[in-house]
């Protein structure tokens, strides 16, 4: 299997390296949600929200998914994700693509961290010597081992989310 994944846009890059735009994300994969909801869910202000909403709706991370009654008569717009950010190549050598690693780091751990001390967290840590061409084979492999699961949720699954990163260890 190779990678279904294309090139990002120096704006998409952009619209990705903020942690809390990665956690909007990946609160509305799992489903529509109001801008109330997410700055409830998140612990954010509803004003900050709404304009992370806006640039990744802008950038075509987000898309509308219908309205709803809301509170004294408003109506509330709901968004959802659209699956586009696990489709891009962020490291495609732009500026901003080692911002996007933070970002999804820090978005990782404030995850985690919101999870709480009893969630199930399973990781694995390992040290190696490759050769460029090696590690290489390695992130293609991960990466299509990933993009196979993504693309077949179990309907009666659970979720989970999975970070995998790499460093250059000093000799």
């Amino acid at each position: 299997m190779t990678s279904r994944r294309r090139k990002a846009t120096p704006e998409e890059v952009r619209a990705l390296a903020h942690p809390l735009r990665l956690r909007i994300i990946r609160v509305l994969y799992d489903g529509p949600r109001s801008n109330k909801e997410l700055a409830t869910e998140l612990g954010e202000d509803p004003a900050t929200i709404l304009y992370h909403v806006r640039t990744l709706v802008r950038n075509g991370f987000l898309a509308p998914s219908g309205r709803r009654p809301g509170a004294r008569g408003s109506v509330e717009k709901l968004y959802r994700s659209t699956g586009k950010s696990w489709r891009l190549d962020v490291d495609a050598g732009l500026p901003q693509a080692a911002r996007v690693r933070a970002a999804a780091l820090e978005a990782f751990l404030a995850e985690v961290r919101a999870a709480g001390a009893t969630a199930q967290l399973e990781t694995t840590r390992l040290a190696l010597v490759v050769s460029a061409d090696r590690r290489a084979e390695l992130n293609r492999r991960l990466t299509d081992l990933l993009d196979e699961f993504a693309m077949r949720d179990d309907p009666d699954g659970e979720p989970w989310a999975i970070f995998v990163a790499q460093h250059r260890r000093p000799r």
